[in-house]
Formats: C-alpha cells, sequence, structure tokens
C-alpha cells in the first residue's frame, strides 16, 4: 500500500515545544489531513469527519433537541433527581471557526460537563458562515440565552439563577459576547460563570503582533485562520467592534460578567489573547483564571482519547464549571 501524503508536516522548529504525544500522533493520524482552506469552498467540507482523537461520549440521563428560531440546540440532562430549585445549566458553543461543527461536533465533551458537573448542558446549533456571517451566530447565541430565561424551568427543570455559558475557540468567542449582551440586556441577565476554551478574542490578531511566537503551529495555522475570519467576518470595520472581539468591550461593561476560567495551549496562535482578556477581565475586577496547557497546540480538547494533555483539560474544565455553578 502506497503511503498516505503529508499535507500537515510538523515545522522541524517547533517539534522540541510540542507534547510528545501529540507529536507522534499528529504524525500518524493528522498530518495526511488536507486543510481544508487549501481546497475550493464548498458546504460539502463540513461533511468530513471532526477533528480525530476524541473519546466516547458520556451517558447522560436524557438527550433531546430543542428548536430554536433558525437552528437548535442539544439539551444533555444528568441521570437522577434534579436539585430542589432545578439543574444548573451551561449554554455550550462548539468550535470550528464559525464555519465548521455542528450540533454532534462536540457530544463528547457537552456530555463530561454534563456528568462531571452535574448540570443540563445546551449544545448550541448556530448557524455557520460563509453562508450566515457576522453578527448571525451572535444572533443565535442570545436567542439560546433568552430561551433558557424563558422556558428552561418548565421544559428542563433549569435553575435560571444557575446559568453559566461557555465555548470552544470560536465558540468560546461566541460565549464571551453572550456574557457581555446578557449584562447590557434591559434587564441584566446575571450568569454565574464562563468556561472559555482556547477562545478568539481579538479579530485584529496576526503574525505581526499576537500570533508572531506561534506563526509556525501546526492544525491552526495563521493561514487557516485568516480564511476563517475572512468567512465570518468579511468587513474589516467589523473587526473591533466587541460583539465579534469581546477585548474590546468598555470596560465598565467588561466589569459586569461573570467570574471566568480560560483555557489556552502554550503552543497556539490563539494563546496570547487568550491570556490578555484574562488579564483584562482582572483589571477590571472580575476573578478570572487563565490555565496554560504546556506544548499543547489548539486543537487538543477535541483529542482527549488519545492524549493525557486533552484529556486533562477537559477535567480540569469539569472541575471549573462544577466549581462556577456550585455543584461541587
Amino acid at each position: 500500500m502506497a503511503e498516505q501524503k503529508v499535507h500537515q508536516p510538523l515545522h522541524p522548529s517547533m517539534i522540541e515545544r510540542l507534547d510528545p504525544e501529540y507529536v507522534e500522533f499528529h504524525n500518524k493520524s493528522l498530518a495526511q489531513i488536507v486543510p481544508p482552506h487549501t481546497l475550493p469552498w464548498s458546504p460539502t467540507l463540513r461533511n468530513a469527519p471532526a477533528v480525530p482523537g476524541g473519546s466516547a461520549p458520556l451517558p447522560v440521563g436524557n438527550t433531546e433537541d430543542i428548536d430554536l428560531t433558525h437552528t437548535k440546540f442539544r439539551a444533555f440532562t444528568p441521570e437522577g433527581t434534579g436539585p430542589p430549585n432545578g439543574w444548573p445549566c451551561f449554554i455550550f458553543f462548539h468550535g470550528g471557526g464559525w464555519t465548521f461543527g455542528n450540533i454532534n461536533a462536540e457530544n463528547s465533551f457537552a456530555t463530561n460537563m454534563c456528568t462531571r458537573a452535574k448540570c443540563v448542558v445546551l449544545s448550541v446549533d448556530y448557524r455557520l458562515a460563509p453562508e450566515h456571517r457576522y453578527p448571525t451566530a451572535v444572533e443565535d447565541a442570545v436567542e439560546s440565552l433568552d430561551w433558557v430565561v424563558k422556558n428552561g424551568k418548565s421544559k428542563l427543570n433549569i435553575d435560571t439563577t444557575r446559568i453559566a455559558v461557555g465555548g470552544s475557540s470560536s465558540g468560546g468567542n461566541l460565549a464571551a459576547i453572550l456574557a457581555l449582551k446578557a449584562a447590557e440586556a434591559s434587564a441584566p441577565i446575571p450568569l454565574v460563570f464562563q468556561l472559555l476554551i482556547v477562545p478568539v478574542t481579538d479579530n485584529t490578531a496576526s503574525v505581526e503582533n499576537l500570533w508572531a511566537e506561534n506563526a509556525l503551529t501546526p492544525w491552526l495555522s495563521p493561514e487557516r485562520m485568516l480564511w476563517f475570519r475572512d468567512n465570518y467576518l468579511p468587513n474589516k470595520e467589523d473587526y473591533t467592534k466587541w460583539d465579534a472581539s469581546p477585548c474590546f468591550a468598555p470596560n465598565e461593561l467588561l466589569a459586569k460578567v461573570p467570574k471566568t476560567w480560560i483555557a489556552v495551549c502554550e503552543a497556539d496562535i490563539l494563546r496570547d489573547e487568550g491570556i490578555e482578556f484574562g488579564k483584562k477581565l482582572n483589571s477590571v475586577g472580575v476573578e478570572a483564571e487563565v490555565e496554560v496547557y504546556k506544548g499543547a497546540p489548539h486543537p487538543i480538547m477535541a483529542m482527549d482519547g488519545v492524549l493525557k494533555i486533552g484529556a486533562k483539560l477537559v477535567s480540569d474544565a469539569a472541575a471549573a464549571l462544577a466549581k462556577g455553578l456550585g455543584t461541587l
């Protein structure tokens, strides 16, 4: 059998900086994948398998898909009887550069949070670019929270005084924006926690500034990230709007978001914007903790079935969420 062509070789300068287990897995299972940003755009690119290496979803008490106006979310409810006031709730947004991902994309992570943090998890199937560009995904995020406030108790036995938001990568971007939208609402919606994993917080970032040190990182290269950005934010004047880049929100609004846990990967181009966002939150009085995963590139959360560092990130996130929701 002929050897498969290598489309994503590790750059020699990165090998010593990367987790050895990741290096082995990359060379065996990732290097042969053709990066989608190098192919002509077609929605069928979304049919390709997700990032390999994820763990199997955990059993939960109930799974139900619920329609929103233009899309839907998947509700995962823990096993057993809920607390007297109902289950706490975690609204989650998957990654994929606002371009990829769907309601099935991160079932493993969602069920881990549901089971380990003892909460209802709502995984939102927000509309994707380039068909639905900024701010469509933000509108879907806002509607998901509005649904929980209005219907969560009656439909899913949710305690609407204990709502957290979170997401991965582009989903972390949407979660951070939703926390700001909740604080800004005419009748503010008090969230108790936000959990941001390798989040996009600054769409002005580039190789010239925040990405320089990790410009040769595997998987999420600058070229791929700029392709995602162009799909979602084709107009440069939108880059500095805070509902595209939450780091540009005014301090008085940032000060109103809840306690925050941010996971960043040491070998990820998005690392520094996540760290800077945590510092900015701390500077306005928000309790924000930033955890840096040594030797890790961007996609380890979705490789928790094969990478110890990916499994650690998922476990840490579940512990942080449980603490934030008060279910420990």
